[in-house]
């Protein structure tokens, strides 16, 4: 779940669709701004207040690592997914105390753990400056001229923001280029760690029972953040609920999804299905392959490649679910006639200015499907897979693009961003030479294999040796390691062009071209935008419709019922229990991974059994939705998103509520565990008081 890219998917008459839905599906996820106030209203008997509203928004988290949480007690305590904080918890751990594989509990504040390279972040503003962006692009400007234009305004904006309030602030583009909104976040840097289940329990069924239902899965964990090395008070945070949720329930999802396609055009759609798609799956079955083989290796291994395993698992199952929905010809054809349907109620100039920003939008692809394989390998470094390049790059860029006026800056060495920046780079955090090492080879092969020994770059990069001799000279010649190090250099304020490490100046032998390719996607993103805001004013013109735009990793709002569905011919119900984990478990006979720890064995008698542990709703979710809090009418917590279905990967592109499922763990079962099995009744009573137990 760590943070993510551009995709390009689906249709611009989504909007059409989610209309016609709307009277019957608890579809969307909206802007803070621009709740879905009357449909709520119409549908649920339900009307948030502004304070509602604001107490929701103030109560969520963003964390850096790419999911979402919550502040549940004043004293600062932070309630995400296990899965969320798996790197911090990993990188925590030690050979002879393994945190992510036993968990951890922290019985006293002293015995916290201090996070390394963690951030959270908490919305505290939004501002439309779409008209401030828009009126820096001149109508008689190339698509280069309007990139450069735009990106200086939206570094000037975010710079006067950050200087003015103190906050971090982002510009976020809405509405694929239609609308721009500064939103401002309180950040969290100094954070530790305050309890963790075993993996075991987190990730109760393994890869097996990822993305389906029933689960049983115990995902949660508590950090708790600081200012000045105390615990920081908040003003704002969610309440446990004491009754929880039951079948039917009104909920709400106040998290960050990250990033959805529904707004996106046909030519998008087959770009996906057809190009983009297909060459990300492959690389990450190949990833697959790779990580499973080190870490069945030995322990040791386990322990540094488990949490990188599981990630590339999860991403090849996600994305594996997404090219299934997109070869679902009910999919295409629902997209075909939303187009349709719109295009007939146009008048004759919008649809001739529709075909026109759709070829614009063609044209732009055809650039983009050309460029992006290369822009792939050296842009992004799937040619160079080690944590340790990526620290190269970034301090060869700094020492360059600071020396830069902000708005003309890359778009991650901007000021507004680099506090985050350093604290990636500057963190002591444990990286695995020998795991690096193993995949930088594996990734030079694959640079070989697609480019073959005889091209230009290849020959430059891999300086006449093989794959697994050039990854182990420069993973043992690079200094990089040392955190210190990297400080220094990055402080020293020299350009780092001629630097002797081996890492850093094989970053510079590929920088200009990675930089050529990388200008020529964002030139074409320009065009698309710039096409895209056209289509989105003529669906406003024609349809006049109030909705939502496509997830971009900020805060929205979701809603749905606790429901469940039909499988098969069979009802499938909406909660699982605590006895059915444990029947679960003797169903695979208590074989990896359906074995449940010593201690829960231990404490089944004391348990109550017929707690629930994990429910289902059919609100709006997608990656980056892991760790939302799930709330009641009275926003009060009942919940905390995990996972969705495999039925819910379609909702990328398109929403439905027939199968697709969002899942939660029940706070009912955080509560239990915590009392019965891990004796941290000290934790309990924080979560259900709202503050740090006397």
């Amino acid at each position: 779940m760590n943070k993510f890219r551009n995709l390009l998917i689906a249709t611009l008459s989504f909007a059409v669709l989610s209309f016609q839905q709307s009277s019957r599906a608890d579809e969307g996820m909206w802007l803070y701004t621009a709740p879905p106030l009357d449909r709520l209203a119409a549908k649920h008997g339900f009307k948030p207040t502004p304070e509602w509203l604001e107490h929701l928004q103030k109560s969520s988290a963003r964390f850096g690592s790419g999911g979402s949480g919550s502040f549940v007690s004043e004293d600062g305590l932070l309630l995400s997914n296990h899965h969320v904080g798996a790197g911090a918890i990993q990188r925590l751990s030690t050979k002879e105390r393994n945190l992510y594989r036993d968990g951890f509990y922290a019985k006293t504040m002293a015995q916290e753990l201090p996070c390394q390279n963690l951030e959270v972040n908490v919305l505290q503003k939004i501002t439309d400056v779409t008209a401030k962006v828009n009126a820096a692009v001149k109508p008689d400007m190339s698509a280069a001229e309007a990139f450069a234009a735009r990106r200086s305004v939206i570094s000037q904006i975010e710079k006067e923001a950050t200087d003015s309030s103190g906050l971090r602030s982002d510009v976020t583009t809405l509405f694929q280029g239609a609308e721009f909104h500064l939103y401002q976040y309180k950040r969290y840097t100094e954070l530790k760690l305050v309890f963790a289940p075993e993996l075991q329990m987190a990730f109760f069924g393994g890869d097996p029972d990822n993305f389906e239902y029933p689960r049983y899965d115990l995902d949660f964990c508590l950090f708790r953040a600081y200012e000045n090395g105390k615990p920081v008070k908040v003003h704002h945070y969610f309440h446990w609920a004491e009754k929880g949720v039951q079948e039917k329930d009104l909920v709400f999802v106040s998290g960050h999804p990250g990033r959805t396609s529904r707004l996106l055009t046909l030519p998008e759609l087959y770009y996906l299905r057809d190009f983009a798609l297909a060459n990300r799956l492959t690389r990450l079955y190949r990833l697959e392959v790779l990580a499973n083989a080190y870490v069945q290796r030995s322990d040791e291994n386990l322990q540094e490649g488990r949490q990188y395993l599981f990630g590339v698992q999860n991403s090849r199952k996600a994305f594996d679910g997404k090219l299934k929905g997109l070869f679902d010809p009910e999919t295409i054809s629902k997209k075909q006639k939303d187009e349709q349907d719109l295009l007939s109620r146009a008048n004759p100039a919008q649809k001739k200015e529709y075909a026109e920003a759709l070829q614009e939008i063609q044209d732009a692809i055809a650039i983009t499907k050309s460029n992006s394989f290369m822009y792939g390998l050296l842009e992004e470094g799937t040619a160079f897979n080690t944590a340790f390049y990526t620290y190269a790059k970034t301090l060869l860029r700094s020492s360059e693009e600071f020396k830069k006026q902000n708005g003309s800056r890359l778009r991650e060495y901007t000021d507004s961003g680099k506090t985050s920046l350093e604290l990636a780079l500057f963190s002591s955090e444990p990286v695995y030479p020998r795991f690096e090492e193993v995949r930088l080879a594996d990734s030079l092969r694959y640079f070989e294999e697609e480019l073959g020994l005889n091209h230009p770059v290849v020959r430059k990069i891999m300086a006449g040796k093989s794959p697994s001799v050039r990854a182990h000279e420069l993973i043992s010649q690079t200094k990089l390691k040392d955190a210190s190090l990297r400080k220094s250099l990055y402080q020293s304020g020299k350009t780092l062009t001629g630097s002797e490490d081996v890492l850093i100046a094989l970053a510079h032998e590929v920088d200009a071209d990675a930089r050529k390719y990388r200008e020529v996607l964002e030139i074409q993103n320009e065009r698309k935008e710039q096409a895209h805001s056209r289509i989105i004013r003529i669906r406003n013109e024609v349809l006049g419709l109030h909705t939502y735009p496509d997830a971009t990793f900020t805060l929205r709002l979701a809603y749905g019922t606790v429901s469940g569905y039909q499988e098969s011919g069979k009802t499938v119900p909406p909660l699982t229990t605590f006895d059915g984990m444990y029947q679960h478990s003797i169903d695979h006979h208590g074989k990896e991974p359906f074995d449940l720890p010593t201690k829960w064995l231990k404490a089944k008698s004391k348990l109550k059994l017929n707690t629930p542990l994990n429910f289902i709703s059919d609100a709006d979710i997608i990656g980056g939705n892991s760790g939302s809090p799930v709330l009641n009418r009275d926003g009060e917590l009942v919940g905390l998103i995990f996972d969705g279905n495999i039925d819910s990967l379609v909702l990328d592109y398109v929403y439905t509520d027939t199968t697709a499922r969002s899942l939660s763990v029940d706070t009912r079962a955080i509560v239990e565990a915590l009392k019965s099995v891990y004796g941290a009744g000290n934790i309990a009573k924080e979560l259900t008081s709202g503050h740090i137990a006397k």
